[in-house]
């Protein structure tokens, strides 16, 4: 499945999938919202598949919103994957 991002309710939503194939365009989407939103938040609901790469990709966009002094959260119900990484990694 493609990748599709769109803006709602002041959250990106992430809708397919986040792998080797899209990673490069769904920081490119990321970075371009980064720019404009006060914060940057990320809804996975509707991300149904995830690979390294992809982790790396949210990774990239974490450390572009910081950069930029820019919150970053993810939300939803999608890949645990994601809340497994960043929970052991990132949490203080």
């Amino acid at each position: 499945m493609n990748l599709q991002v769109t803006q709602k309710k002041g959250a990106l939503h992430v809708e397919g999938t986040i792998n080797t194939a899209t990673s490069r365009l769904f920081i490119i989407h990321l970075e371009h919202y980064a720019e404009k939103l006060r914060n940057v938040v990320i809804n996975i609901d509707k991300v149904n598949e995830i690979d390294k790469d992809g982790i790396e990709a949210i990774k990239t966009v974490w450390a572009i919103a910081l950069k930029k002094d820019k919150k970053f959260s993810i939300r939803g119900l999608g890949c645990k994957d994601i809340y497994d990484h960043f929970g052991t990694t990132f949490v203080a």
